[in-house]
């Protein structure tokens, strides 16, 4: 394909572009990248920045920094153990002197003249009068003089950072072949340089002050798109409600409870019921931190559809939790004689198919399962309200897909993996939001402590005495085999080696997701009655698991989760009345993992948590690989950036009630964009 056409067209498969060919395209694919214009708006995530070198002498210690220095010697490849080849050069400033060396690179020593002054960027070692650098970036007086700050691009396996650089560097010139969405009047508005000037300044900036300007117009964009995409699918469940219900009392539901509910409880059911009764659909997310009571506040919105004539279900994320919401809800609306049935992958196909006939014919009052309810083959008498629980497990997508087996039910989320609210209404602003700030009397502060893998055989000491005094323990596992490239406890051998041999005449049960569905329930269900007094397990049971005689959660490998996910597991235990304990088991070095573990080791609140895992880890690390359903960010980050969130859904707002939907000539290209994000995120599939 010529130069000149790559010019004409910003869908030109990235395979064409002069050195990437079908084998680099396929890693490119791993980053999302397909287009020309992909590759455009694949933006650095920061700068190596060589406008203030240091003196060698005067470098921070293990820190990545930038020395400027002169080549005094250079020593040629030689093979070291493990096949490898090493070359060496020595550098000095006339006051210090720095050793180089780099590993599996022979060619750039012959790069390098002595005599020459040169700029290296990389992590500085060793002492005063003598320090060291491996492997870091080199460059030219010239060089940085043309481009001081060096890009750094997120990259996969076999592509890295500098080959992504080149590669991008050949499109910059046209630039213009991504066409200009924010309308000329917008960019005098905000001060915005125009798309092809920011996409330039982005990847090659010549200061901080035009990579932030660059940055600033290209957030802005991005928050607008996604703030546009959000209004219009909100605008789309504003319609006549597939199953209109009266407004129902829940004095004579809460009246056959043993106990009490919160303020909270009762707040947030008196705002479902409200919309259960109104003329649209409810799209209602319920959050909550763990043990808040969501599942109760579930019960009544059910209770409440079933009261108006309609059918509920009920989907959860795992087949454990689905079968003790079953149990738990059964037991709850039994007094009101409301049927309940179980839809599961495990079902045998007998037992499926009298669970089919039942949902279909209004036999089953409320359905509750797994991802089976989304299957072909279940089809509802009269469904009027879809409850998903754990929101952020499902997409945009598996609640169309529930949404279509009815004409518009009413759509309660649920989750207890909490966020700010402000940024809640941001993000989620297809969906209105309640929110548990409660917990019901009785729960115990979990006492979360940080431990070193080298006082495991102590730790195991108490273990012991808790189990000598009629209580369970979880142990958590981030990986079920071992793996030769990661140093991770394996649950498998964990299961063998560590916990059978420190607890060898306790009862232990093995946990993790390869186990079938059967064999998840048995072990599952031993753990609950007592039968077991460890449950070794991967993170399957995170979410929703319920033994209130568990009061100790071990985690190993702590530094893999987010604080949220830990929070999680260390929701499962302090359920009962007894004292309960959470250990972080970490040998991970890095200043930042600790500080992490020991903030969640000083904060029991929940959305304290995810506000701070959200301003560390990022949304991507926070909600998972994707966004779920919400569409993946390039460059916006929804903590740091939600100033111009704000102003960009003020701004998409504004649009949106002159233009719903984007037909004027001025937002083709907006239309265009939003529908190309949420398709990508499988929103509008």
């Amino acid at each position: 394909m010529s130069e000149s056409h790559l010019i004409l067209r910003d869908d030109t498969p990235v395979r064409y572009l002069k050195g990437v060919g079908p084998k680099i395209s396929e890693r490119f694919a791993k980053l999302d990248i397909y287009t020309l214009a992909d590759l455009l708006c694949h933006y650095p995530r920061r700068y190596r920045d060589f406008t203030q070198p240091y003196a060698i002498a005067q470098a921070p210690f293990n820190t990545e920094c930038v020395i400027r220095a002169t080549i005094v010697a250079k020593q040629g490849a030689r093979r070291i153990t493990g096949g490898r080849s090493l070359v060496r050069a020595t550098a000095t400033d006339d006051n210090a002197v720095l050793e180089i060396s780099w590993f599996n690179n022979p060619y750039v020593i012959d790069k390098l003249e002595i005599g020459e002054e040169y700029y290296f960027e990389g992590v500085s070692s060793g002492n005063l009068l003598r320090r060291q650098m491996v492997n870091p970036v080199v460059r030219t007086a010239l060089q940085v003089q043309c481009a001081p700050l060096l890009p750094v691009y997120p990259q996969t396996e076999g592509l890295s950072s500098l080959q992504i650089s080149k590669c991008i560097a050949q499109l910059l010139d046209h630039a213009e072949l991504l066409p200009e969405p924010l309308p000329a009047e917008m960019l005098k508005k905000y001060r915005l340089p125009r798309k092809a000037e920011a996409v330039r300044a982005i990847h090659q900036p010549h200061s901080a002050e035009e990579a932030y300007a660059a940055r600033r117009r290209l957030i802005y964009e991005e928050l607008l798109i996604l703030q546009l995409g959000i209004a219009r699918m909100k605008e789309r469940n504003v319609a006549a409600a597939g199953a209109p219900m009266c407004l129902i009392d829940p004095e004579p539901f809460l009246r056959s409870l043993p106990f009490a509910p919160t303020g909270a409880q009762r707040r947030a059911s008196e705002e479902i019921l409200k919309d259960l009764s109104g003329p649209h659909p409810m799209n209602r997310l319920l959050q909550g931190d763990v043990g808040s009571g969501k599942t109760l506040v579930a019960a009544i919105s059910i209770w409440a559809a079933i009261q108006n004539g309609y059918q509920a279900a009920l989907m959860a994320p795992t087949e454990i939790l689905a079968i003790q919401h079953a149990n738990g809800l059964a037991k709850m609306l039994e007094p009101f004689g409301i049927r309940v049935a179980l839809l599961t992958g495990g079902l045998r196909a007998a037992e499926k198919r009298t669970t089919l006939a039942a949902i279909a014919s209004g036999e089953a009052d409320l359905v509750v399962g797994t991802h089976a309810l989304l299957s072909q083959g279940v089809m509802f008498h009269r469904l009027g309200l879809a409850v998903i629980d754990e929101q952020h497990r499902f997409g945009v997508r598996q609640r169309a897909v529930l949404n279509e087996k009815a004409q518009q039910p009413h759509v309660l989320v649920m989750s207890a993996t909490p966020i700010p609210r402000t940024l809640g209404l941001l993000l989620y602003g297809d969906l209105d939001i309640s929110v548990l700030d409660e917990l019901p009397p009785g729960r115990t502060p979990v006492k979360t402590r940080f431990l070193k893998g080298e006082r495991r055989a102590d730790l195991y000491g108490f273990l012991d005495k808790e189990i000598d005094a009629g209580h369970q323990i979880y142990i958590v596992c981030p990986a079920i085999e071992d793996n030769p490239t990661q140093d991770l406890n394996a649950v498998k051998s964990y299961y063998e080696d560590t916990a059978k041999a420190l607890l060898p005449h306790r009862r232990l049960g093995l946990m993790h997701g390869k186990l079938k569905p059967k064999e998840k329930t048995a072990v599952m269900d031993d753990f609950k009655e007592g039968n077991l007094d460890v449950l070794v397990s991967t993170t399957v049971i995170e979410v929703g698991v319920d033994v209130p005689n568990a009061t100790v959660m071990v985690i190993e490998n702590a530094e893999r989760y987010g604080l949220s996910a830990l929070h999680q597991l260390r929701g499962r235990v302090g359920r009962g009345a007894a004292e309960s304990w959470c250990f972080l088991v970490s040998d991970h070095n890095s200043e930042q993992v600790q500080e992490r573990l020991h903030f969640l080791c000083n904060t029991p609140n929940g959305f304290d948590v995810a506000e701070y895992d959200l301003k560390n880890r990022g949304p991507g690390d926070f909600f998972g690989s994707r966004q779920h359903g919400l569409p993946d960010l390039k460059i916006a980050d929804l903590m740091t950036d939600s100033r111009t969130l704000k102003a960009a859904q003020k701004e998409a707002s504004a649009i949106l009630a002159t233009d719903p939907a984007l037909q004027r000539p001025e937002h083709q290209i907006l239309a265009a964009l939003v529908e190309q994000m949420f398709r990508r995120a499988g929103a509008l599939n």
